[in-house]
């Protein structure tokens, strides 16, 4: 507002016709929003009126200069009084009428005109006699407070461009504006654009200005940065741009697909320079109102301010989850599905279209390629226009041909990246363990061949010819957690298995047909606990599985206690060895029956594992009926050996040699007791947290009676405390107790009928057998830790043999990026779950389609499609993919053959690379990029940065692919850095593949075992 003050007036015209113009200014101007209209004080104006009509030039009515003294409050700060009201205290004159009263009659000296707009409120239109009073104040100091006027039609700009004049901030900052109503609440002016009245601004709030600082952050809210010391806060400088990510929870997915976009010079050269500020799209229904591109901005300007080993965009993490409801919370996703979204969020924040034509796409219909093309790029420019557009949007055509009628349509459409699909193999390399029926052989492990869309027969089919069993007597299944995860039918798919699920093939007798129906019997080892669960509400007694389960295939009539005591105790001859005579199996005895009975025959309340439980169907109810059983090893008439796991083989145990065996192989010859109870041993693998040892390594002779008796839970602790001080104690070495107790023998261990998730079931066999037949029979067999100790060789029972098949080296399959670019132009068939509609047909086809390449973009991302999902699969290709660090030539492969004068070349160098190591359901992320200021690779895993050579580039993990036209590239302006820590170059075949997702259910757990 100027000042215009005026002390003398020009001559006027005469009276009449004053009184003339000027009410006919006022009956005739209507108001327009924006238009100035002034305020005069009500007493000058009536004696004005009065004045002209009397028409006398020398009247006493003359009104003099025009003063509005009687509005002020005061005559230094000229503020309007409060509540004044129209036509009583002031009247409201148009522009036009007040510049020809201020040029008759002069205003009096110094006083301001008071100058007022048309403001177009919700429904009505008015003179703003009063537009808002805001107090202005810096970040920096906000008890530097200052007061202004704005009109409600003023936009936010006006208001920034008033704080910079008054505040004296060099030109060229970057700031933004803080709204603090009177309840200390700020809210951000996000668009400068929008008036006074639509940002809700009014008299009395204040209005705070922060700048950018130097590293990037703004005061206001400085996010949290990761520093070596507190020293170098400030005085850390660094390349820009050479700056990490800071994991937040299973965003190394985010952090791979931004460190990618931030090495994309074109894109962090337009947010750098701020050009972003002025083609932010606050009113694009499809966009997020500005926000997403400004986290963006916030991240980026951080990154390359050279202040920053690693920056924590929590900001942008909160953004994309408020505005992607999949990308909440901090589950692991896929980098190429966020680098979609953010550029998809990019180009709507930014899009220069405000508002977006309805276009009619038409078909080519026998129309030129090159005039159909014009076509759709032009109109796709006119709803998009960006500059995400400008930098990664290319052309490509699309043929659809009708296999009824042969209707062919063609139709141009934009692509902001290119899903190129890998070769698939239709094989694949399974690792599993075979369990001979010997139960002196220990497990092999072999490397087969089998069809990946095959089933478990056709893996059992593929190790018949390593081991000369016929498939049909062979059992496959997946061992998780010391139990048995899932017992695979022949007929079922063997997509189900993963490749890191342990899978072990057990060897089942021949069956005959004179022979008896035989059962699948599924044994579970576990370790009896001393300490009652008091939590269940019940006296029963914990137990742990551990080691791995068995599958045994027994005669239905030999289910009896006593028969698969036989049977258990020759499928463990390898790794158990029984009493011999001179070792005390004797225990105290001073319960009443019914409490030594209440240790074995009551239900246990469940796995106390650290793992997870794993839901499966569960055996039929059944429970143990004690007796005792020694029988020969060779009366039992099949049986299988125990399962070992894979995967990391670092153990080294002493073997046991023939000898041993043989030794083993004669203790079971034994005589049958009288006893109550059965006493069996079992195999088992235990995984390297049970760090458990055999108490020898040989196994002497024994021929005594084994006899199972009720031990109590008194007993059971003091010889486990007897036991931890002198493991090997002989009978001899405790007359105290025998001279206190009267003694019985104690047993190995006992069975008792489980379900699938080894927790023991009440209830009886069915016809005085230990199981349940009504579904897949389970048993376990419950070991004292003493007995354990001494008698289970655990050092033996890890070992395992590699067939010549896992010598041979397997081949890395390798293949050329060119080779996916031509699968992509490949005709394919649409699946019947995307068929196109066909005009001539009207109705759905299975069309054929092809995709050609017509035009590229500045920036070309390739994303190479490695997960594969189809309706009977779900896979990870790991293929190497060579693709070229420079000269990536497309003119092969564009439609196009001859380029017009002036059009850019198809050549394009590499500037980033996500890369993507694990599987399907867990992994991590990292990314390559390369400088574009010193013109050198870096290797980003997160929060960390480290140099890297080309080279280590082209691995099996490369997953999206940045190439920049070679057309655009500037020159580095800076030299190359010297590598001072040369050795601290991380390669990219020998980064570890972090899992930032947890195993889920049905995944094999690793054990460490020792290799022959």
């Amino acid at each position: 507002m100027t000042a215009n003050s005026r002390c003398s007036a020009a001559e006027p015209p005469g009276l009449e016709t004053q009184r003339r113009e000027i009410e006919s200014l006022l009956r005739e101007c209507e108001l327009r929003a924006g238009d100035s209209w002034y305020v005069i004080d009500h007493r000058w104006f009536q004696q004005w009126k009065e004045f002209v009509e009397i028409g006398d030039q020398n009247s006493s009515s003359f009104p003099g200069h025009i003063d509005n003294a009687e509005l002020f409050e005061d005559l230094d700060s000229y503020h309007l009084k409060e509540r004044l009201v129209e036509d009583e205290d002031f009247v409201l004159v148009p522009a036009e009428a007040w510049h020809k009263l201020l040029a008759w009659y002069g205003m009096v000296e110094c006083q301001p005109p008071l100058e007022r707009k048309v403001v177009d409120l919700p429904s009505t239109l008015k003179v703003e006699v009063y537009p808002i009073e805001i107090f202005l104040c810096l970040h920096s100091n906000m008890d530097n407070i200052i007061t202004a006027k704005f009109s409600r039609v003023d936009n936010i700009q006006s208001i920034q461009t008033a704080m910079c004049q008054a505040f004296s901030v060099p030109p060229g900052s970057e700031c933004r504006l803080w709204m603090k109503s009177s309840d200390s609440s700020c809210e951000r002016l996000r668009n400068v654009h929008i008036s006074v009245l639509d940002a809700c601004l009014s008299t009395g709030m204040t209005v705070i200005m922060e700048t950018r600082n130097a590293d990037g952050t703004w005061p206001s809210s400085r996010p949290q940065i990761m520093r070596n010391s507190v020293e170098e806060q400030d005085s850390y400088r660094g390349q820009p741009g050479v700056c990490g990510l800071t994991n937040l929870g299973n965003t190394c997915f985010m952090n791979s697909a931004l460190q990618c976009l931030s090495n994309t010079p074109p894109l962090t050269e337009y947010f750098l320079l701020s050009s972003y500020l002025e083609e932010l799209n606050f009113t694009n229904p499809l966009g997020m109102k500005g926000e997403i591109a400004e986290a963006y901005a916030d991240v980026i300007k951080q990154m390359w301010s050279g202040r920053h080993y690693s920056v924590v965009p929590r900001v942008f993490k909160t953004k994309v989850g408020h505005f992607a409801s999949q990308f909440l919370g901090y589950q692991q996703h896929d980098s190429q599905e966020l680098l979609s979204f953010l550029l998809d969020g990019l180009h709507e924040d930014l899009n220069r279209v405000k508002n977006k034509e309805y276009i009619e796409l038409r078909d080519a219909e026998g129309r030129p390629d090159q005039e159909v093309a014009e076509e759709a790029w032009r109109n796709h420019r006119r709803r998009n226009d960006s500059v995400i557009v400008d930098t990664f949007h290319g052309l490509f055509k699309s043929t659809l041909v009708c296999p009824v009628c042969h209707k062919v349509s063609v139709t141009f459409d934009p692509f902001c990246y290119l899903s190129v699909p890998l070769p698939v193999s239709k094989e694949r390399v399974m690792e599993v363990f075979f369990v001979s029926l010997d139960p002196y052989a220990k497990p092999v492990q072999h490397r087969v061949v089998v069809p990946k869309a095959g089933k478990v027969s056709d893996l059992c089919c593929a190790l018949s010819e390593m081991t000369d069993v016929p498939p049909t007597q062979m059992v496959v299944a997946d061992v998780f957690n010391h139990r048995f995860y899932k017992i695979y039918s022949a007929d079922e798919s063997l997509s189900c298995i993963l490749d890191r699920d342990d899978i072990f093939v057990y060897e089942l007798s021949a069956q005959e047909e004179q022979q008896e129906e035989q059962v699948l019997l599924a044994l579970y080892l576990r370790e009896r606990s001393h300490y009652r669960d008091y939590g269940s509400g019940s006296s029963s007694y914990g137990a742990s599985l551990f080691g791995h389960p068995l599958l045994l295939s027994v005669p239905r009539s030999s289910c009896s206690q006593e028969a698969l005591s036989s049977l258990f105790l020759q499928r463990l001859a390898r790794y158990v060895r029984t009493p011999d005579p001179s070792e005390e199996l004797e225990e105290e005895e001073e319960e009443e029956d019914e409490d030594k009975e209440e240790l074995y025959k009551t239900q246990t309340n469940g796995i106390s594992d650290d793992e997870d439980q794993q839901d499966a169907e569960t055996a039929g109810p059944s429970q143990t009926e004690p007796c005792c059983s020694d029988g020969p090893p060779n009366s039992q008439s099949d049986a299988t050996t125990t399962t070992q796991p894979h995967t990391d083989l670092n153990h080294m145990h002493p073997s046991l040699d023939q000898s041993d065996k043989q030794t083993s192989n004669g203790s079971q010859n034994q005589t049958e007791p009288d006893c109550s109870t059965s006493t069996i041993c079992t195999d088992s693998v235990d995984p390297p947290s049970l760090n458990r040892s055999s108490d020898t390594s040989s196994q002497p002779p024994a021929e005594e009676m084994q006899q199972s008796c009720e031990t109590t839970e008194e007993d059971n602790e003091e010889n486990k405390q007897e036991e931890a001080c002198s493991p090997s104690l002989t009978a001899n070495e405790h007359p105290a107790k025998r001279r206190a107790c009267r003694k019985r023998k104690k047993s190995l261990f006992t069975i008792q009928a489980v379900n699938s998730n080894g927790t023991t079931e009440r209830g009886v066999g069915e016809e005085g057998s230990a199981v349940s037949f009504s579904s897949q029979p389970y048993v376990a067999i419950d070991w004292d830790p003493e007995m354990k100790k001494r008698f289970y060789n655990e050092n033996e029972a890890e070992k395992y043999m590699k067939h010549s098949s896992m010598d041979v080296p397997q081949q890395q399959v390798t293949v050329q990026l060119q080779e996916c670019i031509e699968l992509f132009t490949t005709v394919e068939t649409l699946e019947e779950e995307n068929p196109w509609y066909c005009p001539v047909c009207k109705k759905h086809q299975l069309a054929t389609k092809k995709l050609d390449l017509w035009s590229l973009p500045e920036v070309l991302i390739i994303h190479l499609k490695r997960f594969s999902y189809t309706k009977f699969t779900r896979e990870k290709l790991d293929s190497v993919v060579e693709f070229p660090l420079r000269d990536l030539d497309f003119s092969s492969y564009l439609l196009r053959k001859n380029l017009s004068v002036g059009e850019p070349p198809s050549r394009y160098d590499l500037i980033a690379v996500s890369n993507h190591y694990g599987g399907l359901r867990d992994g991590h992320y990292t990314s390559y990029a390369i400088n574009k200021d010193n013109a050198q690779w870096y290797y980003f895993d997160d929060s960390k940065v480290t140099y890297t050579s080309e080279d280590q580039i082209v691995t099996n993990a490369a997953y999206v692919l940045f190439y920049h036209r070679q057309d655009k590239i500037r020159k580095p302006t800076l030299p190359a850095p010297i590598k001072r820590n040369a050795s601290s170059t991380q390669s990219a075949n020998d980064t570890t593949s972090c899992k930032d997702d947890d195993a889920e259910l049905g995944t094999a757990t690793s054990v460490t075992m020792e290799t022959d």
